[in-house]
């Protein structure tokens, strides 16, 4: 059994997923739940230039479309909120949406790097008490810029000690020793597998515990075979994840890093 928690759907930065895309790739490669958010709530490129209005989506809109694949495929998909700390607030409508649809929402999603704004700053703090107001944990890229860097999701764990926080990729583009040593540090700050080698899993597994990561892969930003194979044909370290990893360590930890953990922290019932 596999649980993703880090997958996409959406027609912006030059990417398009779809839900069939995900459907699909789950029904090929044995992926059980997803949980999914909407990457059309970007509110900067990747080189951090303002996404034109007429291309803008609301966080609103974007929850609406990621609710409506949950509502469609209950079993197989979850729902997380794509925040816009830059442009958009916490207002009543948001509070409403997820009190309404709580029951497909998992997690509350950050993306400092297309939103232009460190995590830790005070534009952040709002959506993070929403989330712990419905006690979701909130799951936050890291890598490719100060503004994402792991220290400021480390600095928002520690201000916000009843929040669970997710360290996505664990500084994306790095050797993840820095994202590795300060989830070991909090007993609320976890990590995932997004683009993240199989040896830096098994450091975070020594040094944090079993409990401190759970899988996740971007799915389908590489197209409907990313689990398979990257752009440029190359082979998908989430294959090592899906075969060689059984090999390395027992099967009790392979199940909590490839479902179990994920059921439990977003309460997942599969």
């Amino acid at each position: 059994m596999i649980i993703d928690t880090h997958v996409h759907i959406g027609d912006m930065l030059n990417f398009v997923l779809t839900k069939e895309d995900v459907i699909a790739s789950m029904e090929r490669f044995g992926i059980d739940h997803s949980i999914v958010s909407s990457l059309n709530a970007a509110e900067f490129d990747h080189m951090l230039r303002p996404v034109p209005p007429k291309y803008q989506h609301s966080q609103l809109e974007c929850l609406e479309d990621v609710i409506s694949f949950a509502k469609e495929y209950p079993s197989k998909i979850s729902a997380a909120v794509w925040v816009r700390p830059y442009n958009e607030k916490a207002d009543y409508d948001l509070y409403k949406a997820i009190n309404d649809n709580r029951r497909y929402i998992k997690a509350i999603k950050f993306h400092p790097y297309h939103s232009n704004l460190p995590f830790d700053g005070k534009e952040s703090e709002p959506f993070i008490e929403l989330a712990q107001h419905y006690g979701l944990p909130v799951v936050v890229h890291t890598g490719g810029c100060d503004a994402a860097s792991c220290v400021r999701v480390y600095n928002a764990a520690r201000r916000f000690p009843k929040t669970r926080f997710v360290m996505v990729h664990m500084g994306l583009g790095t050797d993840n020793s820095e994202a590795i040593e300060l989830i070991s540090r909090l007993p609320n700050l976890y990590g995932d597998t997004t683009w993240v080698p199989v040896a830096s899993t098994l450091k975070l597994i020594e040094k944090a515990g079993i409990e401190k990561i759970m899988f996740g892969s971007d799915n389908p930003i590489d197209g409907p075979e990313t689990y398979l194979h990257n752009r440029t044909g190359d082979r998908s370290l989430y294959q090592q994840y899906f075969n060689e990893l059984k090999d390395i360590i027992s099967p009790e930890y392979y199940d909590r890093l490839m479902y179990r953990n994920a059921a439990e922290f977003f309460g997942i019932h599969i």
